[in-house]
This record gives C-alpha cells, structure tokens and sequence, in this order.
C-alpha cells in the first residue's frame, strides 16, 4: 500500500545527510549473504518443516510403506531387489540372536530412504506444475488442453488438508524476466507521460544500458535467484524498508477501519477484550499453522476475474473454470510468520526487524501513560471479560503521565537515525520498560476521544477517523511495533500497520478473522460487556516507568514531537462510501471490477490535474516463493485514449465504451504479466541495486529510480468471505484503509469492495500542496465512476438516481443503516469459522 512512498525514497548509497557513501560489499558476497539468510530461516523452523515438508505426503504414509515393506518380506518377496540385504550387510553384527533386528533396520532404513525418494519427487512435480503460468492467459469461459492437464495433475498432486507451511517448499522460485522485455515495457509505460525528446532521450539511454550493462548485471540477477529462495524480496525489504531514513508515521505505515456503520458495543474496554482476544486466538491457530494456506480462489475476486460469481449468484460455467483455476493454486505463506511479537528497531543506517518466538503481554497507551498487560494465566489465554476487567483498570486509572512520558512516543515518528541515537540512551536509561514495550505481542492504544461516522457530519467525521488511524496526534502510537490496535473512547477499532514486515493483504487477513470473531464468535451481552465473569484474582495491570533525566532525550521529544505534529496536519485525509453501485454491476458489464476502478482513476486523475502522470498499482508476487509484490504501470497509452475520448465532446458513447474495454484489456494483460513474475519494476530495482555494489554508473536506472509516483494506488482484498453474512447483514464488512501519498504533489488512493453494490474510497493529500485536494479528486472519482457507467446500457440510470452531493448522500445512507442496525448485533446468526 504506502510501499510507493518507499520505493521512490530509497537512495542505497546515500547516508541520512546526503553524504555520498558505497555499498561495501562485493555483490559476490552479498548474493552468497543473502542465500545464506534464506537458509538460517528454513533452519530456524527445522520441525515445522519436518511436519509440513513431508506434504502431502503424512508421516504415518512411511509406517504404511513400512509396514507393506516387512510383510512383503514376511511373504518372502523382497521389493528392495537385494538393497535390504546390502544395508544388513553394512549394518554391525551383534550375533546370531540380533539378526531379525537386523532385518528390521535394514527395512527401516530402505522405507525411510524410498519414502525420502518419494517425497522429493511429489515436491519437484508440484513446483514443476506450480510453475506453469498459462492459466493466466486463459480467455474468459475457456480451458485450453494442457491447463485441463495440468489442473488434473495439481489437484493430483497438492494433497488434501494442507497447514499454512504445507506448500512452501513446493513454490517455484521467482523468475528473472528478460532484461530487454524489461526495458521494453518500461519504455512503452512511460510514453504517454514523457514529450516526444524526453522519450527520445529515455529510449537512447535505455539502449546504451543494453549494450554495456545490462547483460553483467542480469547475470548476477540469474545467479542470486538460483541460490537465494528470491532473488528481489530481500533487497526489497532491506533497500525499501529498513534503510529507509524517513519517518514510519505517513510515510511507510498504513491503517485499516472498523466496520463502517456498526460498533457491536459502546463500552471501550469490552470492544478492546474482545478485539485482542480474537488477535490471541488468530495468533495461536497461526502458531499451530492452523490457518489453511491462502489460494488463489481469494483472489479470483479480487484481482483477475469478472466471472459472475458471488454468494447467492448462479455459478456459470466461465466462472466454475476460473474460480477453479484459481483455487488450485496456492499462495506463498512467508509473510504470516511476523505478525506477532515483532519490532522495528530504529538504527543509525539502517533498521533491523526483531522478531521473538512468543509474548505474553501486550503494551497499551492511554492519557500519556505506558502499562504492560499480561494476556494469559497459568498458561491458559485471559478470557475477553477478564481482559475487559484489565483495561478497565487502565481507564479508571487516575495517576497522571510522568514528565516526558506523554509524549515519548513521537520518538518513533522522528527520522529513523534521530530515534536510533535517542534509543541508545532511553536503553541505559529505562530498559526494562522499553523491553516491555518492545517485546509485546502488538501495542495497544486506548484513545480518549470519539471516532467514527456520524449523522451530524458524515464526510467530516470519516475524514477526522482515517487521520487518526493513519498518524493520531504523533505521540500515541508506537510505529515500530508491527501494529498497534487502536481503540477508541465509543468503542470504534482500528490498526495502524509497520509495512516493512509484510503487505497489506497479510494483515487484511488477521483484520478479518478479528471483526469476524470478535463480533460474530465472541459476542457482547446485552448490556455492552464482554460474555463471562471478571476474574478479581488477576493483578492490577503493571504501570511502566520510564526513569528520563537526560535532558538531551527531552530536547529529542520535544523535537519529534513538532516534528510529528507539522507531518500529521499536513496530511489530507478523506474517505467516502460510494453506494450507486459496486462489483455486481460490474460483473454483469464483464469486466474486472480492478481494472474498471483503476481506468476510472485515470479520468478522474486527469481531470483533477490536466495532465497524466505514472501511477503505481500494487499487485502481489506471492504466487512465488517469498514474493511481495510488483507494480501495475496503470496509466497506459490505451488508458490514456480513452480518457481524451471522454474529455472529447464529439466521440459517440459507442466510440468511448469500445476504448474503455482496450483499456481495460491492457490492464489486465499488465497484472497478469505482474503476478507471474514478469512485471517492470522489481527487476529494474534489483538491476540498480547490483549495479552500485558493482560501482557501474547507469544513467538509465539512475533515471528510472528517480521517477515520482504522482498517483499511487492499491485495492484491499477481502479475502474471507466465508466469515461474513454479507446479505443478511451487509453492515458487518471492514471499510478497508489507506496510505499517506508517494509524492509531495500527488495522491493515495486505495479501495475496497464492500459486498456487492458499494466501493469505499480512501483518498490522502498533502495540504502543502496547492496542486493536490483530497476531496476536490473524491468528487473527480465519483464523477468517472457515474460517467464510466453510463456508457452502458445497465448503467445509465445511475445518474438519474444520484441527488445532491456526497455529502448528502452519506448522510442519507447513514441515517437509513442506523434504523436497520440498531437492533441488538449480539442476536444475529453466527457463521461458521
């Protein structure tokens, strides 16, 4: 999501005050360092490996290959062709007596290395298969011989009942696209924002790049994603991320909403017992690997196909073919590992992440003071009334915060080397409590005012919600944790995620089965309060104490607090339900609800500012073996048509519908191309990286890493329907989140489909900016949206439907799904988890 940002503002050979300094390392070295971290983490999970690696085979399938190997002997058949005999042979001879244990050995030891044998056959066939990417490419409603082959041999293959582990040692490794496909497409995507001599002059440097660079650097590529389990992702992570000297707060974090119109209760400190409970539970099924691996079927809906299917639709046959394509291929699980207990800890020139094996705790935040919460008793997990009891204690707390306590946390809103210097002092200074901290499970923020919509003012109030989870007041959130659970004073969640550990639709996924079951499983009694009884016997949760007599530390609070305060008030925030349709009309238009959204921001992008500019769309790579993610160039030259046809009051709906659906074609021709590994701007990345260990001057990839992303963009997938009774209480879906922008002068754009007929949009500005105004693009998006629809048939009655503005409209929307929620939420049938 807010990954853009990062991408543009990495500078790998620039130290934070902009001194000019080389990577040391040789490339040799850091292609061997990286494959060498790769293998210390198979190595650091060797058991779970064991019991997932044998997938999907079960160890019980070698006592059955035993078991059929000594009866076969029994019968006097012998299936090893003499092999036992040799093994007997040089096994030790300890008599006459100990022959048959003899025999025994050698027949484990010929069943352990046949079983071996198979195992690493069935592994090589599935990445072998897992490998093939022409399913992709499959026209819509048809299946082509060798996919219906190879969809016969994968289900064949995949085994039944995987954990979230089972398919990691069977995803293929991501592939090295061509360098001069590469640079091709790079050049074809930035046609239609350059003049006629700036191509030229891009097209003459990328050439030069070809002929004297390109294939060295492209052979170290090949090299490192032979021995490295990928040869992009952890430079991605190290060069994006963690030498990123930028403040996390705006800049690299990311927030996700509540329910949009619900809150199931009032009370804060039960809708917080209930929230970190459902996190606990999701943790434990996560350390069990209980959470079955994600498949490409929850992102059938979300990223590729149109197919018409949803709950409670016909399943047609196109969309039988495709959602079954997708189901059967699964999905890298790597990023799951580093949801809990991880820390981003700050460092002079670059971050580390600190990751622990368990907590037991979590670190809450309210009215300026830190206190360290345990979440089990005897070992056993605090039900959510007795975590209820415990924040409550917190809220009824009356002791004020210790000096410079309040504000302690802007620290990790200030520039990564600044927090870095601060930390080492706080440490000597106030270790045990910035161990509690640092080592809970997730932080916890108690905030003391209000949030969510509102009838008085919908768009303000929605507005005021995603700035509060994006940045707060700069001081009530610790940014480095993974995520912090914020809590509001009327019960309203929310999160604010770290991005360096993982994506967005890894913490999507956690976000879902929390709403899901805190709400749906957990439930509130009728007065508001968590289910159960509080338990008197558990001790009063553990004030912090922060011991601070360093005056230096209180001038760097004090500095990272204005620092904090002038990043926050500048962002632009603004967030709107549009409701006139949504994924069903879109469906029935056959197209990709992501392409038709993502075309629709380029009209209203243009005209917002007059011009096109390159836009960012993340998509994932995790069909491979620890893949993040790649970019979508969305503003294409076919894009690019169709919106001056739109802008061109002489071309025919007729004319501006068939340029519509090219664009659209072409969209998904380049997420298609992006999913399987042969996006633009992953390889281009990791060309720039080995070229400054090679200290090779490139003007080409110097130049491609200076563009600016004026529009980023990103859609949150929901990705567990199955937990939400989307038609019987459409209400109970998350609204999504959002990002700060990439660019000083550009925007954030994120979406989400919330069920079938609404789309809620997340748009974030600067306010330095004149040339940039969140809802100024807000009324732009609605506006294409309402104009791209009525170019169909089925659509063009939207307009006649829409009244007023926006904010009229929220309103409306507002008042009628308070009447229709506001009956008891803990009375509605459960769905199964």
């Amino acid at each position: 999501m807010a990954e853009a940002h990062q991408a543009v503002g990495f500078r790998p050979s620039l130290t934070s005050d902009g001194v000019e300094v080389e990577l040391s390392a040789p490339v040799l070295q850091e292609i061997y360092l990286s494959g060498l971290r790769s293998w210390k983490r198979h190595l650091s999970r060797f058991w779970n490996d064991f019991l997932t690696g044998v997938f999907p085979a079960s160890p019980l399938s070698w006592l059955f290959l035993f078991s059929a190997i000594q009866l076969a002997w029994f019968l006097q058949l012998d299936p090893s062709l003499g092999l036992m005999e040799k093994i007997k042979e040089l096994l030790p001879d300890w008599g006459g007596q100990h022959h048959r244990l003899r025999g025994i050995l050698a027949a484990a030891l010929f069943a352990s290395c046949l079983w071996g044998a198979l195992i690493f056959t069935l592994h090589v066939a599935l990445r072998l298969l897992l490998s093939y990417h022409g399913w992709l490419l499959e026209p819509h409603g048809a299946m082509s011989s060798p996919t219906k082959t190879w969809l016969a041999l994968v289900r064949i293959f995949s085994g039944r009942h995987p954990m979230l582990f089972s398919y990691q040692r069977s995803l293929p490794r991501q592939p090295v696209p061509s360098v001069q496909d590469t640079v091709r497409k790079y050049l074809e995507s930035v046609r239609p924002v350059l003049s006629d001599e700036d191509f030229d002059w891009t097209a003459v440097l990328a050439q030069e790049f070809l002929r004297l660079q390109a294939s060295l650097l492209q052979w170290y590529l090949r090299l490192k994603s032979w021995w490295a389990s990928n040869y992009v992702s952890d430079w991605w992570e190290e060069f994006v991320y963690l030498r990123s000297r930028n403040p996390l707060m705006v800049n690299s974090n990311y927030y996700m909403m509540d329910f949009l119109y619900v809150t199931p209760t009032p009370l804060q400190a039960a809708r917080a017992g209930n929230a970190i409970h459902a996190l606990l539970l999701y943790r434990h099924r996560l350390n069990r690997q209980e959470i079955p691996p994600v498949r490409g079927a929850q992102w059938a809906r979300v990223e590729l196909w149109s197919c018409g299917v949803g709950p409670g639709k016909q399943l047609t046959a196109r969309g039988f073919l495709q959602t079954l394509l997708m189901g059967m291929r699964p999905l890298c699980s790597a990023q799951y590992e580093k949801i809990f207990n991880t820390t981003r800890i700050p460092g002079v020139q670059r971050d580390y992440i600190h990751h622990l094996h368990d907590s037991q705790h979590v670190a809450v935040f309210h009215r300026g003071r830190f206190f360290r919460v345990g979440t089990h008793s005897r070992n056993s997990l605090l039900s959510p009334r007795a975590l209820e009891q415990q924040f409550q204690r917190i809220l009824d707390d009356p002791s004020p915060a210790c000096p410079y306590e309040e504000h302690l946390a802007a620290l990790t809103a200030a520039p990564r080397d600044t927090w870095a210097q601060v930390r080492t002092s706080l440490k000597t200074q106030a270790a045990e409590a910035l161990e509690v901290v640092e080592g809970a499970a997730f932080f916890v923020s108690l905030d003391a005012e209000p949030a969510g919509l509102t009838r008085e003012d919908p768009a303000a109030s929605l507005d005021a919600y995603a700035h509060a989870l994006l940045a707060g007041r700069g001081h009530d959130r610790w940014f480095d944790k993974s995520f912090t659970l914020i809590v509001f004073s009327n019960g309203k969640l929310g999160l604010s995620v770290e991005h360096s550990w993982a994506d967005c639709p890894i913490s999507g996924h956690m976000w879902e089965f929390t709403l899901a079951t805190e709400c749906f499983q957990l439930g509130y009694s009728a007065d508001g309060h968590c289910k159960g009884h509080p338990d008197p016997t558990l001790p009063q949760p553990q004030r912090l104490q922060w011991d601070l007599p360093d005056q230096q530390i209180h001038s760097s609070i004090s500095v990272a607090l204005r620092g904090a305060k002038i990043l926050s008030e500048n962002v632009d925030c603004h967030v709107f339900p549009f409701s006139l349709f949504g994924k069903s009309f879109i469906r029935r238009c056959h197209l990709s609800s992501d392409s038709f959204i993502q075309i629709a921001l380029q009209l209203a992008h243009f005209r917002d500012r007059g011009q096109f500019c390159l836009t960012y769309e993340s998509a994932m790579t995790r069909l491979f073996l620890e893949g993040r993610t790649e970019t979508v160039r969305s503003c294409t030259r076919e894009a690019c048509s169709f919106v001056r046809a739109m802008e061109d009051k002489e071309k025919t709906d007729p004319q501006c519908l068939a340029l519509f659906r090219v664009a659209v074609d072409k969209h998904q021709a380049l997420l298609k191309a992006a999913m399987s590994g042969q996006g633009v701007d992953r390889h281009l990345f990791a060309l720039y990286i080995v070229s400054r260990f090679l200290h090779l001057q490139s003007p080409f990839l110097t130049q491609v890493h200076s563009e600016q992303w004026q529009l980023s963009t990103s859609q949150i997938p929901v990705q567990q329907m199955h937990l939400f009774d989307i038609h019987n209480y459409p209400d109970y879906v998350s609204s999504g989140g959002g990002f700060g922008p990439a660019d000083e002068h550009g925007y954030g754009v994120s979406y989400i489909f919330m069920g079938d007929d609404m789309i809620t949009f997340h748009i974030s500005s600067k306010k330095s900016s004149t040339k940039t105004d969140s809802h100024r693009l807000g009324q732009h998006i609605e506006d294409a949206l309402l104009d791209v629809a009525s170019l169909f048939q089925a659509g063009q009655h939207f307009k006649r439907q829409f009244r007023g503005s926006r904010e009229e409209d929220s309103r409306r929307r507002c008042g009628f799904l308070s009447r229709q929620t506001g009956a008891s939420k803990t009375s509605m049938t459960s769905p199964e988890i």
